[in-house]
């Protein structure tokens, strides 16, 4: 039945006797087959024998086989399989139940399964299921590593604001790096179709009393504000209907500032929250209060009670002036702004790119305090978020209102971490906190996120365009919870009675993680095709390691490393656990090809295969080219198999 139902497929296209390289990755496709193209041309050119670029039929089967019959999938069928050909319900009932763990498991739910992945029909009418039914359900979004459940929204959304963490960008227009490149409105529409729910909008005087976004005092490009709202105003709630968190650097004068409030309320309409929800007067409200909400974070003038009164009088051309103690710490960090990574070979560009960072250094070292000229306009629409300078968790407890933010460098918030963990954690159980990379990062490199995490911090923003291990753990965090951009931060961060400490946390019962990690299959080819794997625990300090495979040589087709690692982990509401696919180099480091990421908590537990992408036989990797794009790879293109 499996030849005839095979033969039915392809003998059509085989009428004229062979077939080309060309036409055998479309018949593969037909077969719902996922094939990088440089594995199939080596499984072609093997086995096309007369080395004229045409394959019989046989030679096909051949191919079809070396990738649709994993090895270890095949085993396994066997082992519940009488005869190696048939499983019948009984059978997968049996498998579902020793190696996945399905539980509540009968005759109903196996045949749905043999209805839905069986291709053959005869086979399917007698509730059966062949290797071709097993193979595609092992490979199917029914065999997840990430649980179900955790790709939709489940967290409870009807707490405050600040008990969750909020996917954040930073400098959100910035499509390069900091000092030189575009400003692009594809920066913002990419972060927010990515869930990010805060995005960063740094607004300057521009010509014709325009606003305009760019990174003041320096070469990037300039973009309209009122084109950058157009955006946010299309893309703000195609991820997640959570509220968005528009957090303008202003340096407009008040004139342009009156310009960016009227383009936000004649663009954003009824989305802009621009009043007092009414359960929520004195408190921050929730997401789910939220929803379809877009609220603006900036400086503010006087309470919400004088806002309010406020609410329908003429604010036009009324201006309120103040002064404001500059952060010391960003004077800090660009004072220590320095020129090597932007060395070039011409003297002129070098000249040209220092005289960028004088005056960005030079614009950080304006005097301590500043007199700041502020919109009523603008003002009025700030609520829940008013941006406030941090100048200590004590100052912050006694003064602070409930809907005043702060925003900490990344140095100073690392230094108050180490220091002051616990007051830290205090502190972000009630205010918004944002976090913001050192302005040394010219490159737009990033920090590790993990380690603001650890302490609470809300808003840990990253510069999005910028891939690495950073963006990697932020992606993968943020997979959870229906990747909407809100996780509830775990109690631990959320309860003042259990005094957490992230660098003093012992938990009394920790959890132990066992991972069997069994074959690759199709990974990215190299030169030296040296296939390892490396599993890395992100956490608490005491949770953070990582253990590593031994090394498949020459093979990134299908290697087999079937080894077992345990992590003993302390807490694992924090960690996350990210696989990297690496190809040994015998000469400087190891070439990265591909990672998966994702929370400890969201990983399906007690089952033998992993299947698809993020899946329980296997898990397809986004990878980097040489030119260091950073790409999607189709589910089951590269993959792993991992028994958990």
């Amino acid at each position: 039945m499996e030849n005839r139902w095979f033969l039915s497929i392809i003998q059509e296209d085989f009428r004229a006797g062979r077939i080309s390289l060309e036409k055998t990755v479309k018949l593969l496709e037909k077969l719902n087959i996922r094939c990088d193209g440089n594995h199939v041309k080596n499984v072609f050119k093997e086995n096309d024998k007369q080395k004229n670029g045409k394959i019989t039929i046989e030679d096909f089967r051949a191919i079809y086989r070396s990738f649709a019959y994993r090895e270890d999938i095949v085993e396994i069928f066997n082992v519940y399989s009488r005869n190696h050909k048939i499983l019948s319900e009984q059978n997968l009932m049996e498998f579902l139940k020793k190696e996945q763990y399905v539980l509540e498991i009968d005759k109903v739910i196996a045949n749905e399964i043999i209805q839905k992945y069986e291709p053959i029909e005869e086979v399917k009418n007698q509730h059966q299921m062949t290797i071709e039914g097993f193979l595609r359900y092992m490979n199917s979004n029914d065999c997840l590593l990430f649980k179900k459940n955790c790709t939709q929204v489940y967290h409870d959304m009807t707490r405050p604001l600040s008990d969750y963490f909020i996917s954040s960008s930073h400098n959100t227009y910035l499509i390069s790096g900091q000092l030189i490149g575009p400003s692009d409105l594809w920066g913002y529409a990419s972060a927010l179709v990515k869930g990010c729910r805060c995005i960063e909008i740094d607004c300057w005087d521009g010509s014709q009393n325009e606003p305009v976004v760019y990174h003041g005092y320096t070469l990037t490009s300039k973009i309209l504000f009122k084109t950058v709202i157009q955006v946010i105003n299309k893309y703000a709630f195609m991820a997640s209907e959570y509220p968005v968190v528009l957090s303008l650097e202003n340096h407009c004068s008040p004139q342009q500032q009156e310009i960016m409030a009227n383009n936000m309320q004649s663009i954003l309409g009824d989305t802009l929250l621009s009043d007092v929800l009414e359960n929520f007067p004195n408190e921050l409200p929730s997401p789910e209060a939220l929803k379809f909400k877009i609220l603006v974070k900036n400086k503010k003038i006087g309470t919400i009670e004088e806002t309010i009164e406020r609410i329908g009088t003429n604010k036009q051309g009324r201006i309120v002036e103040y002064e404001e103690e500059e952060d010391e710490e960003e004077s800090e960090e660009k004072d220590n702004v320095t020129t090597p990574m932007l060395k070039e070979n011409k003297e002129k560009e070098l000249e040209e790119k220092k005289s960028i960072i004088s005056n960005f250094i030079s614009y950080s070292k304006k005097k301590k305090i500043r007199k700041v000229k502020l919109s009523l306009e603008l003002s009025d629409l700030v609520i829940y978020t008013k941006a406030e300078k941090f100048k200590s968790f004590h100052h912050a407890q006694i003064n602070q209102k409930f809907n005043e933010n702060n925003s900490i460098g990344e140095l100073r918030a690392r230094k108050l971490s180490k220091q002051k963990a616990r007051e830290f954690i205090s502190h972000t159980n009630s205010f918004i906190t944002r976090i913001y990379p050192k302005a040394t990062r010219t490159d737009s490199s990033n920090y590790i996120p993990q380690e603001f995490w650890n302490v609470g911090c809300q808003m840990v923003a990253l510069n999005f365009q910028t891939p690495g291990v950073p963006m990697d753990l932020y992606n993968g965090k943020f997979l959870d919870n229906g990747g909407c951009g809100y996780l509830l931060k775990p109690e631990i961060l959320r309860n003042p009675k259990l005094n957490f400490s992230p660098s003093e946390f012992k938990h009394y019962n920790p959890t132990i993680l066992s991972i069997r990690l069994i074959s690759g299959f199709q990974l990215p080819s190299t030169y030296w095709n040296n296939s390892l794997v490396l599993i890395e625990i992100y956490g608490i300090p005491d949770d953070q390691t990582k253990q590593q495979t031994h090394v498949i040589r020459r093979n990134a087709f299908d290697p087999r490393w079937n080894e077992t690692f345990t992590f003993t982990i302390h807490a694992p509401e924090m960690a996350l656990i990210r696989f990297v696919a690496e190809s040994q180099s015998t000469i400087g480091a190891n070439e990265f090809l591909g990672q998966y990421t994702l929370p400890l908590l969201c990983m399906e537990k007690d089952k033998f295969l992993l299947s698809a992408m993020m899946s329980f036989h296997y898990f397809s990797l986004p990878f980097k080219k040489a030119s260091q794009e950073s790409l999607t790879i189709p589910l089951c293109t590269y993959c792993f198999t991992v028994g958990a």
